[in-house]
């Protein structure tokens, strides 16, 4: 996998698990403010869509992933 599909990944499965535990309706409901993650993760996913810039795949990439397109 390269850099951008793990980051795709991560990100996509941090919102998933924060609604999981945000949503009220979940029967893993823990807190209203896990919906803060979902919020964050999809406001950094807008900001790298619209700058070309991601922290995490910079990250990534540091840590020896190849890069992707």
């Amino acid at each position: 996998m390269t850099s951008w599909q793990i980051t795709r990944v991560f990100a996509g499965t941090l919102i998933l698990i924060s609604l999981l535990v945000g949503a009220p309706a979940s029967p893993f409901y823990h807190s209203a403010y896990w919906l803060w993650l979902t919020a964050f993760v999809g406001a950094n996913l807008l900001q790298s869509g619209l700058t070309k810039w991601c922290p995490m795949e910079i990250f990534m990439r540091k840590l020896g992933m190849r890069g992707g397109e």
